[in-house]
């Protein structure tokens, strides 16, 4: 029974030591840390191992989801700038955002049209820097390329191009582009190309997400293999949340289209 009761007297320092060896080989503390100094930034990382051990307590539950991952930005800094890499994602979003404003609606307006790209042997430019874009009547935009009378042709194209379902007519340096009534036929096929925009802006947030995760791999012989986990569920964490909000775009932008 004495022999017992001294084994127990040891095990929390067994413990202790067990919980410092995991997180062996972190990255040092930063500026300010109440880590201890000869210990680098080891207690900070503490509750992120912890983290990871709650995380995969709670997914063997059943009904249970897997608990988010929050990594201090500023304790990573040396292996990935995560605050730029959540810039990066966000602005992905927000080009979405700005292509269904500019691109995807059942309202005629002169301004659908400011933003198709116009190819020329200069380069390539938004319809709205070669040409005057006016409304003539709610069915009718008329497109003045006495500015750019070279590139007429060449703006005509992108127009008929544009997957707005346009069939513009030219006379001389003015281009006439009818506006078709809003049918069920043509709201359905603005809906497919929100989902098409909606598809390639995943793709674009799947490669920043790649991106990233490569680049916290360089480190994988610098760092505990935690450090390199929790980082990389902290990636697919903001990829996720990026896409939940573009699938949210899509949904509200579909129902919009359709009516």
């Amino acid at each position: 029974m004495a022999m017992a009761i001294r084994c127990l007297r040891h095990l929390p320092s067994l413990l202790y030591r067990s919980s410092f060896a995991m997180i062996r080989g972190l990255p040092q503390a930063p500026a300010g840390c109440p880590a201890l100094p000869l210990d680098g930034c080891r207690q900070c990382v503490h509750q992120m191992l912890l983290t990871r051990q709650l995380a995969t307590k709670k997914a063997k539950g059943k009904g249970q989801t897997q608990a988010r991952v929050n990594i201090s930005a500023a304790l990573v800094e040396d292996i990935i700038n995560l605050e730029e890499t959540s810039e990066d994602m966000q602005a992905v979003v927000e080009a979405l955002k700005e292509d269904f404003s500019r691109n995807l609606s059942v309202r005629t307006s002169p301004g659908v049209l400011d933003h198709i790209i116009v190819v020329t042997k200069d380069g390539n430019f938004p319809l709205n820097q070669l040409g005057q874009i006016s409304q003539k009547s709610p069915q009718l935009l008329i497109v003045n390329m006495t500015n750019f009378p070279e590139s007429t042709a060449a703006a005509t194209k992108a127009i008929r191009e544009s997957g707005m379902n346009l069939n513009p007519e030219v006379d001389g340096t003015i281009i006439r582009v009818p506006i078709p009534k809003v049918t069920r036929e043509h709201r359905e096929s603005l809906a497919k190309l929100a989902k098409q925009s909606t598809n390639k802006s995943k793709e674009a947030l799947r490669k920043v997400r790649s991106k990233s995760i490569n680049q916290v791999k360089k480190f994988k012989n610098k760092v505990s293999e935690d450090t390199i986990w929790l980082l990389e569920k902290q990636i697919q964490q903001m990829a996720d949340s990026a896409a939940a909000e573009m699938d949210k775009l899509l949904a509200a932008k579909t129902k919009e289209l359709l009516g």
